[in-house]
This record gives structure tokens, C-alpha cells and sequence, in this order.
């Protein structure tokens, strides 16, 4: 299938989910919406909306969720959950409604501290301690698909990647059924990780999480929040295109597409990708890798013509 892309790997056992954010305007919900629909081409695993720290996307996350199981018919839409700033009644509370709008796949996380990245997090009184505890009163609802997060390059707050990785046994052990990780662009970081997590005896599917780069000032900082590393490999060639919109785009599908296939030759075929509510970049990415199940995959100066064409949108 893939002979007659730039990136020559098999592609017939890759799953690809994409991440999506609650819209905050009309005009947003409109971006998201044609997003979904734009992607939707490549059959995605799954998808997934976020949901702010203590509850702060509550009411948009449900109402794109409710939107994307019963108007759009996704019905492997998976719902973010966070604890922070929440008694576990309120959190109980939107399991329900996500529930009762028929999601059956989360997404458990502890959440941002209310404080913002870098702050001290402290659990809510009377609320869910940490993202083992929400799993566990996840798993105790029913019989769902529950993916945690996981850290290739370890969680910022964590003293070393032992207690990260005894963090996720803890999740696995109150029934997470996958693991999505945090954005990395080193391969070799992810690797060491899967290593040390398989050393560990957690068997769980360890999602790897891929950020095509739209904007290199941005990602720089918010990787420097997260605890990422933008290898100076990448920063050297996005850099000096930073004025070249089209240049500059196609390198960056470059990029996440020489990403991706070097994760499929070292045995990787799940990748969560996040989308940002923009499908060019991600539309761009696929095509490059030959990911493309539902349309018959393009000759590379076909690709090269749709790089071009989507850098100008």
C-alpha cells in the first residue's frame, strides 16, 4: 500500500485516534466540527474530547460529546475526566451525564493544578486524590474502554520516572485499559520508556502521542510546561522557515510523518495524534505515511500537490 509514498511502512495494522478540544465560540464550534468531519476520511480508532481542570470545559465538552455520538454518529467518541477542584459528587455527577449520552470510553486524568502548570497540586477535599482513584471509580461504574496518561520524558511533578511508572501501575492495577502519552519528538525517549514499563509488568497498549508542529514558538513553551524536549534537530529546520507558511508547513508534515514511521519500523501501530481543531496539518501527515483506508492512497506528487494546496488554506 505505502510503495509509493515518501515513508515506504506497512500501514495496514496502524490505528490512528485524534484529540480534539471543546470549542469556546461559534465560530470555533464550527473549525471543530469541520475538523471532525475533514479527518473522519481516515476511520479513526477512536476519538477524544478534553476537558478543562476542575470542570472548566464541563458544559462545552458534553455538549461536543452529545453532538459527536447522537448527531454526527461517533460513537467511538471517548470523554476526558478530570478530578481536580471537584468533590468526587460532581464527578460522579458527569459520569453520569456522559453515561447517559452514551460514552463508553474515557479518558482519566488527574488534571492540571488549579493553580496552573508549574503550581502545587493538592487534592480537592473530599475529592478523587489522584487519577488511579478516578479510574477505580470508573471501573467500578461498568465495563469500559479507560485510558490513563503516561510520560516518555517523565511527568513534571514527579521526582523520576520510577514514580511515574509506579503511578501508572497504580492505574492499570484499578483497571486503565490503555495508556495515551504525552507529546515527545525523541523516538528513542518513548522506547526506553516502553522498556522500563514493560520491565515493570504493565501489559496495557502504551499509546504514543504525536503533535504535528503548527507553530514552533508555541509548541517550544508548551513543551517547556510539560516537561518535552523539541530536539534542536527539529528546532534547526523549522526554524529559518518560520517566514515560508508553505515551506515551513510542509516540513512540519515531514516531520510527524518521519516520526510515525520510524515508530512502525521499531513495531509501534497505535499513535494518538493531536489535532490542535486543524485537519490540514494532520490530513497532510497521513497522506505522507500512505494512512489513508477509505481512498486510494496518492502518488507522492499527488501528496506533494495536497501539501501545498492545504499550507495555503
Amino acid at each position: 500500500m505505502n510503495g509509493r509514498t515518501p515513508y515506504p511502512v506497512d500501514c495496514d495494522g496502524l490505528r490512528f485516534s485524534f484529540e480534539y478540544f471543546p470549542p469556546k465560540n461559534d465560530e470555533m464550534e464550527t473549525q471543530l466540527f469541520q475538523t471532525v468531519t475533514a479527518l473522519s476520511v481516515f476511520a479513526p480508532a477512536f476519538v477524544t474530547v478534553t476537558y478543562g481542570a476542575g470542570g472548566s470545559t464541563k458544559a462545552r465538552s458534553l455538549t461536543t460529546v452529545k453532538r459527536m455520538i447522537g448527531e454526527m454518529e461517533i460513537a467511538n467518541t471517548a470523554a476526558h475526566l478530570t478530578c481536580v477542584g471537584a468533590p468526587k459528587a460532581e464527578v460522579d455527577a458527569v459520569i453520569d451525564e456522559f453515561l447517559a449520552c452514551g460514552v463508553r470510553h474515557f479518558v482519566a486524568l488527574r488534571g492540571d493544578p488549579q493553580g496552573g502548570i508549574g503550581s502545587v497540586y493538592e487534592p480537592f477535599p473530599g475529592g478523587y486524590e489522584n487519577a488511579a482513584a478516578l479510574v477505580k471509580a470508573l471501573r467500578a461504574r461498568g465495563d469500559f474502554e479507560i485510558s490513563v496518561s503516561a510520560y516518555p520524558e517523565k511527568h513534571p511533578e514527579s521526582p523520576d520516572v520510577a514514580a511515574d511508572i509506579d503511578m501508572l501501575k497504580r492505574k492499570v492495577d484499578n483497571g486503565a485499559t490503555r495508556a495515551l502519552t504525552q507529546f515527545f519528538f525523541d523516538n528513542d525517549d518513548f522506547e526506553r520508556y516502553l522498556e522500563r514499563v514493560r520491565r515493570a509488568g504493565i501489559a496495557i497498549p502504551i499509546v504514543p502521542g504525536i503533535l504535528p508542529i503548527n507553530n514552533l514558538t508555541q509548541v517550544q513553551k508548551f513543551a517547556g510546561l510539560c516537561g518535552a524536549r523539541v530536539p534542536e534537530s527539529i528546532v534547526s529546520r523549522l526554524g529559518p522557515i518560520d517566514d515560508q507558511p508553505e515551506e515551513r508547513f510542509r516540513e512540519a508534515a515531514h516531520i510527524a510523518a518521519e516520526q510515525v514511521a520510524d515508530l512502525v519500523r521499531r513495531g509501534v501501530s497505535d499513535f494518538h495524534l493531536y489535532t490542535m481543531n486543524r485537519p490540514q496539518l494532520i490530513t497532510a501527515v497521513c497522506e505522507l505515511m500512505g494512512y489513508d483506508p477509505e481512498i486510494a492512497p496518492a502518488q507522492p506528487a499527488d501528496t506533494e500537490r495536497s501539501v501545498r494546496a492545504v499550507a495555503r488554506a
